[in-house]
């Protein structure tokens, strides 16, 4: 804009120097005179121009570095990301792999628990029995002689557990064979470990850790890939032991072994079935991910 104002303003300055010499003569002075102020005026439109013209290379300069800062940043934005992303897929692999180990281990811990509730409730029984034993003693020793004693002698005592004996000898106690059990299973010995829980279920049928013998002698055949007897074995643990909270792992497992056997539409009822009446446990987890592994839905579609 400043340009054109010098521009316009020399023009009208020549046309005024032209027309003031065609009306009359000037001195020659006063010619001189304007063309000196004409060409000064055209030297600072120049210089001006010069000027404008290095100020607008400043800018773009500034403008091109600006950009190109902005391109680096940019570029080292998309390269924290990724490395983010990456970071957040790391993670997430990791928290899969860390959560079926913690469910494995909280399953062990729960088995744990039941054993040592149900030790602790023998130990009580045994407690109460030692009592009853030493009153019994306490009330022949204060009676005096008891019928049958000869000379007035006490009667001798039993030995402990002859009452008990058996001419083969008396069953391993409950605890040791559980504890055994579970020791062989995990340590792979899984024929010494179904003789162990088939003893615990023929002489401790009725205590609260007999569902758990017969879950594992489930997984003792599922282990060795006889799916047919691991289905009948899970299938004695939701039928004999309706209130066990292995119902949940065994009707898992059940599914799992009739898909083995190729049984896909009974395998993938048993697994509905854990997802209806489990949910929000690791058996439901794990039966919604087979399902979709198979792809199948997690519900029947109704007709």
């Amino acid at each position: 804009m400043r340009v054109r104002n010098i521009l316009y303003f020399s023009g009208a300055m020549l046309a005024s120097a032209i027309a003031g010499s065609l009306m009359g003569p000037k001195p020659v002075l006063a010619v001189a005179r304007e063309i000196i102020e004409l060409q000064r005026d055209v030297t600072a439109l120049l210089q001006g121009q010069k000027d404008l013209q290095t100020q607008t290379t400043q800018d773009h300069t500034v403008q091109k570095t600006l950009i190109e800062q902005s391109s680096d940043t940019v570029n080292k934005l998309n390269s924290t990301m990724s490395s983010l992303q990456k970071s957040v897929q790391d993670v997430q692999a990791n928290s899969g792999t860390r959560l079926d180990t913690m469910s494995t281990q909280v399953q062990g811990l729960s088995d744990n628990l039941e054993e040592i509730k149900s030790r602790l409730g023998k130990l009580n029984q045994q407690l109460v029995d030692l009592q009853n034993s030493v009153s019994s003693i306490d009330a022949r020793l204060a009676g005096g002689n008891p019928t049958g004693a000869p000379g007035g002698a006490p009667a001798a005592m039993p030995a402990p557990g002859a009452a008990s004996a058996s001419p083969s000898g008396p069953p391993p106690s409950a605890d040791t064979l559980y504890s055994n059990g579970l020791r062989d299973i995990t340590s792979g010995k899984y024929e010494l470990a179904r003789a162990e829980f088939q003893d615990y279920l023929r002489y401790y049928g009725d205590t609260d850790l007999a569902s758990n013998a017969q879950f594992y002698l489930g997984e003792i055949a599922y282990s060795q890939h006889q799916y047919d007897q691991a289905v009948a074995e899970y299938d004695k643990v939701v039928v004999n032991y309706p209130k066990s909270f292995k119902l949940a792992p065994a009707r898992l497992k059940k599914g799992m072994a009739l898909i083995e056997l190729n049984q896909k539409t009974a395998g993938v009822k048993e697994l509905r079935e854990v997802v209806k009446r489990y949910p929000g446990t690791e058996e439901e987890r794990r039966a919604r991910a087979k399902l979709k592994d198979m792809g199948v839905a997690v519900t029947a579609s109704a007709h």
